[in-house]
């Protein structure tokens, strides 16, 4: 009795060191025998028990008789200790009166919906951001003994979580690396709930709220961005028709013919369009020669004086 005594205390000390002496939840071993576990007077109580169960047979029977759900799992107490240290379920399962106590766990996914939090960010901003966190327990012992809510507590860590991760971030990079950020969130719950028997599924943001003057700020300084674009544009166009109107230009000089034939199909365009302009065409050699003699009179006008 001695040595099953200081093997069991060796195995309890060894697991506790394992998961921190903060989180250590000391459960009895699977391999250990209801006798083993419950001692002289749990063995007298358990006959107490099994004896009012058969004194008020079939009574008792609809009492004992627990039914659990395909989704649930059940944690039964008996004197205290968690039983076989594993959750029971589905179907039928016997609890003792008096000495039996049992917890229903739910081990469908769970959605929690972070209510908008106010956070400043890195670059001094200040925002509402909200979010949602979908989870399930995976161990209905370590959510039942380990933690006193588990629910509740998931919900302040996420929130906590959500206000760390983004006040180290910029307000850009809030905007633009929703995911990135998400799977970081998810990590840092994954790992923090695993003594609570929880497995985080996907943390999504839902929506990031800032300031009304800053929405304005920043759409006046897209809007710059936009013309500052535009007229960049609008430049490089200009700089690309002044060129081909210099390499038209030195084509045209190089044949005075093709000046000519420039100067009819402009005309020809002129009069397809339906509008109140008239048009008289002169011929260039007229349009030279009254060059000519401007410059002959700009000339001897000096000459004169």
């Amino acid at each position: 009795m001695a040595r099953l005594c200081v093997s069991y205390f060796d195995h309890v000390t060894k697991r506790d060191q394992s998961l921190g002496s903060h989180y250590a939840c000391t459960v009895p071993s699977v391999k250990d025998t209801p006798s083993k576990r419950l001692g002289v007077c749990g063995w007298i109580l358990w006959s107490l028990s099994m004896l009012l169960m058969i004194i008020t047979f079939p009574i008792s029977i609809w009492m004992c008789l627990k039914i659990i759900k395909e989704y649930e799992r059940a944690v039964v107490f008996r004197l205290g200790r968690i039983q076989a240290n594993k959750a029971k379920g589905p179907g039928l399962i016997l609890v003792l009166p008096c000495i039996d106590v049992f917890v229903k766990v739910d081990l469908r996914t769970i959605t929690c919906n972070i209510p908008p939090q106010e956070i400043l960010t890195r670059d001094s901003v200040t925002t509402q951001v909200d979010g949602v966190v979908y989870y399930r327990i995976h161990s209905a012992v370590s959510a039942v003994a380990n933690v006193n809510d588990v629910h509740q507590a998931t919900f302040l860590l996420a929130q906590t979580t959500l206000r760390n991760v983004l006040g180290t971030q910029t307000l850009s990079q809030i905007l633009a690396g929703r995911e990135e950020i998400a799977h970081s969130i998810q990590t840092l719950l994954d790992d923090a709930t695993e003594l609570w028997g929880i497995r985080v599924a996907r943390v999504e943001i839902k929506d990031v709220r800032i300031p009304l003057q800053l929405q304005r700020s920043m759409a006046a300084e897209a809007e710059a961005t936009r013309e500052a674009r535009a007229r960049v544009v609008a430049a490089e166009g200009e700089m690309n028709a002044s060129k081909s109107l210099k390499s038209a230009s030195m084509v045209l000089a190089e044949s005075p013919i093709a000046l000519q034939l420039r100067y009819l199909q402009t005309l020809t365009t002129v009069a397809t369009e339906k509008n109140s302009t008239i048009v008289f065409p002169l011929p260039m050699n007229i349009l030279e020669g009254i060059g000519g003699i401007c410059y002959d009179n700009h000339k001897k006008a000096p000459q004169k004086a």
